[in-house]
């Protein structure tokens, strides 16, 4: 490991204080002058780092720079991840995959600072502005079967929901069956994407990634977004998703742990906001009103139609925005 990333693990491990070069230098065994050199390097990455004469150097209290070492500052010392970060890729699930087919281990996470092509469900695109936003994807190689991939995306929505009431103190609610809202707006969106083995019909490896609105855009959301998105911090703060990432991925492991029991069915449950709302399900592009009255113990969203028949739903599209009457009567007519 390079002399500047052992620094920035040091200064992380006590970011609340100065540590003067001397020390430093000592428990990296270089130079006074190396560790002025790496301090350099880190500051040229766009880390906050504070020199003060005769107490040394420290961390910046609002710097936000993601790291391996930043995440790992908040994980206990013995956990499953290896963690890789990354100013720019064009997607963080795109790159796990590349990492899956050349044998990385289950517990690979590839976190990146922007996405150049950041994806949601059903190929929409995500909006991945640098430094505002947390995107990270989790390397898997669970024993379900392919239907059952999105118990994953279910235990990541309930692990999300955790992680950022217990940052930020945002209460959190999940819209069926991917996205997490605070307030009326949506603040993450989750995907996972599969490889199945044909011969066994078990998913041989898996992709979960999650995008998460953590602070306002520096240019603002695009007009496409500026009804619906939102974030889960209303001013710039400071360092907060370092913070959010490492709670994302432990509670987030915990849940994967008893994946077959399905603790989370309770929680996801009661957090799904969509039950007792009047929806509009769009499925094989055709559009109807419904109402949505319960969830089934596999995550199936129980509809019922006009008609008072009901339907289980174990994907589509479902808004809770009205659509205009010409439209649905269309639609409802082909149902």
């Amino acid at each position: 490991m390079a002399t500047k990333d052992r620094l920035l693990r040091l200064l992380e491990n006590r970011r609340e204080r100065f540590v003067s070069g001397e020390v430093l230098a000592r428990e990296l065994g270089v130079s006074r002058n190396a560790v002025w050199k790496a301090v350099g390097l880190l500051r040229a990455e766009g880390y906050a780092v504070e020199a003060v004469t005769n107490r040394g150097y420290r961390l910046a209290q609002e710097n936000d720079v993601l790291s391996p070492q930043s995440i790992e500052h908040f994980l206990p010392e013995e956990h499953p991840f290896t963690i890789s970060v990354r100013k720019r890729v064009d997607s963080t699930n795109a790159e796990a995959r590349r990492r899956a087919l050349e044998g990385a281990p289950e517990g690979t996470v590839v976190v990146a600072e922007e996405q150049t092509a950041g994806r949601g469900r059903r190929g929409k695109s995500f909006f991945s502005p640098a430094e505002t936003g947390l995107y990270l994807s989790v390397l898997l190689r669970p024993s379900l079967a392919a239907d059952q991939a999105h118990y994953l995306t279910c235990a990541a929505a309930v692990a999300g929901a955790r992680a950022i009431e217990h940052v930020t103190g945002r209460a959190v609610l999940i819209k069926w069956v991917n996205d997490l809202y605070c307030d009326g707006r949506k603040v993450a969106g989750i995907l996972t994407e599969g490889v199945v083995d044909m011969e066994s019909g078990l998913l041989d490896h898996a992709v979960l990634g999650i995008g998460i609105n953590v602070k306002p855009p520096h240019e603002g959301f695009p007009t496409t977004l500026d009804d619906t998105a939102g974030t889960v911090c209303d001013e710039q703060v400071g360092a907060i998703r370092s913070e959010l990432a490492a709670a994302v991925l432990q509670h987030f492991w915990s849940l994967y742990q008893q994946k077959d029991s399905q603790p989370f069915y309770e929680e996801y449950r009661k957090r799904c906001f969509l039950i007792g709302q009047n929806v509009v399900v769009t499925r094989n592009n055709s559009r109807v009103r419904a109402r949505a009255v319960d969830l089934t113990h596999d995550f199936k969203l129980v509809v019922e139609l006009p008609n008072k028949t009901r339907l289980e739903l174990p994907y589509g599209e479902v808004s809770t925005r009205p659509l205009p009457p010409a439209a649905l009567g269309r639609n409802a007519e082909n149902s």
